[in-house]
C-alpha cells in the first residue's frame, strides 16, 4: 500500500497523495450529509423523501426547502470555505497558526467599513461589499507597515494585530453607540455574525467574488508552496514574492470582508480550520482545499447547532463559533507553550 494514488483522466495523470486525497473525500462527505440534514431541519422535521421531492421540485415542500433552507446551508458551505481559505492564506504568510483574520485584526476592519456603510451611508448591499473590503484592506496595510522589521512573519505581527483587533473593536462599540438607535440595535445583532434570513438575492454577487478569489488562489498555490519553503528557496525558484504576498493578503481580505458583508463578522472558523484540515490531511504545511472543506463542515455544523440549542428561536452562528473558539484558542495556546 502506497502513500500516493495516481488519478488518470484520458491521457492525463496526476499524483495525489493518499492521506490528503482521503481526508477531502471524507469531509466533502461529511459536508454534503450535514447539508441535507440542514435542509430537512427547521421549524418542523421535513421526511428525507420530502426535501428530495422539493428539491426536484414537487410537493408542498419547495418553497420552504429551496428558497428558506437551501440558501442558508450555501451560504454556509461557501462562506465556510471562504473564511478556511482566508484563515489558510495569512497563517502560510505569517507562519503562525494564530495568523487569522478574526486574531489579527482584519474582521474587525472589515466590520469598521461595514459600520462605517451602515451609520453613515445608506446601507445597501454594494455599499457594505466595498466598505467591508475597504475597511479589511485599512487594517491589513497598518498591521503590515507597523510590523515591517519582521515582514509578514514572526510573533511581532501577531502581537500588532492582536492590539490593532482591540483598537478597532473599540472603535467599532463607540460607532455603534453614537449611531441613532435604529441604528445600533441592527448593527448590534448583525454584528454576531448570522445566517438567519439569508436569500438567493443577496448571495449572488458574494458567490461570484469568493469564485472569482478561489480561482486567484489556484493559479497562487503553487507560488505559496515555495514560499512556505522559506524565502531564498522562493526567490531562488523564480517566485516574485512581493507580488506573491499582494496578491494573496487582496485574496485573504477579499474572502473575508465578502463574508463580514452578508453575514456579519463570523469569527474561529479562520483560526481553526487551517489546523484541523493541516492535521486531518497530515501535511507538512497549511494546504487551501483541506482548509477550505473544513472550514465549510465547521460552519455548517456551528449553524446546525445555533438552530438546534433553543429551538424554533435560531441563534446567530456567530454565537457558536464564538464558544467553541474561545475553547479551541486556550488549547492552542496552551499546546504552543508547551512547546517552548
Amino acid at each position: 500500500m502506497t502513500g500516493h494514488v495516481v488519478l488518470r483522466a484520458g491521457t492525463y495523470s496526476i499524483r495525489v497523495a493518499r492521506r490528503p486525497l482521503v481526508a477531502s473525500l471524507a469531509l466533502v462527505a461529511a459536508a454534503l450529509a450535514l447539508a441535507f440534514t440542514a435542509l430537512c431541519f427547521g421549524a418542523s422535521w421535513s421526511h428525507p423523501g420530502e426535501v428530495l421531492a422539493a428539491l426536484a421540485g414537487h410537493g408542498d415542500s419547495v418553497v420552504v426547502v429551496r428558497d428558506w433552507r437551501l440558501p442558508r446551508v450555501a451560504a454556509a458551505l461557501v462562506f465556510g470555505a471562504a473564511l478556511g481559505l482566508a484563515g489558510a492564506i495569512f497563517q502560510n504568510l505569517t507562519r503562525n497558526a494564530l495568523g487569522s483574520p478574526d486574531i489579527i485584526g482584519l474582521d474587525a476592519g472589515s466590520y469598521t467599513g461595514a459600520l462605517f456603510a451602515i451609520t453613515v451611508l445608506s446601507g445597501t448591499s454594494a455599499q457594505l461589499s466595498v466598505s467591508s473590503v475597504a475597511g479589511g484592506l485599512a487594517a491589513a496595510a497598518a498591521v503590515y507597515f507597523l510590523s515591517l522589521r519582521s515582514g509578514l512573519s514572526g510573533m511581532r505581527l501577531i502581537v500588532i494585530g492582536i492590539a490593532m483587533n482591540a483598537m478597532l473593536t473599540a472603535l467599532n462599540s463607540w460607532i455603534v453607540l453614537r449611531a441613532e438607535l435604529e441604528v445600533a440595535m441592527a448593527a448590534t445583532g448583525w454584528s454576531a455574525g448570522s445566517l438567519n434570513g439569508v436569500d438567493w438575492a443577496e448571495l449572488v454577487l458574494p458567490f461570484l467574488v469568493i469564485g472569482a478569489l478561489t480561482l486567484l488562489l489556484v493559479t497562487l498555490s503553487s507560488g505559496m508552496r515555495q514560499a512556505a519553503l522559506g524565502d531564498d528557496l522562493a526567490v531562488a525558484s523564480g517566485v516574485r514574492l512581493n507580488l506573491l504576498r499582494l496578491l494573496l493578503v487582496l485574496a485573504g481580505v477579499g474572502c473575508t470582508a465578502t463574508v463580514t458583508a452578508v453575514a456579519g463578522p463570523i469569527v474561529f472558523i479562520a483560526l481553526a480550520a487551517p489546523q484541523i484540515g493541516r492535521l486531518l490531511a497530515g501535511t507538512a504545511g497549511v494546504a487551501l482545499m483541506p482548509a477550505a472543506l473544513t472550514g465549510a463542515v465547521l460552519l455548517l455544523a456551528a449553524d446546525l447547532v445555533a438552530q438546534a440549542v433553543f429551538a424554533p428561536i435560531s441563534l446567530p452562528v456567530g454565537v457558536v463559533t464564538t464558544v467553541i473558539g474561545g475553547g479551541y484558542l486556550i488549547w492552542l495556546l496552551v499546546r504552543r507553550a508547551g512547546r517552548t
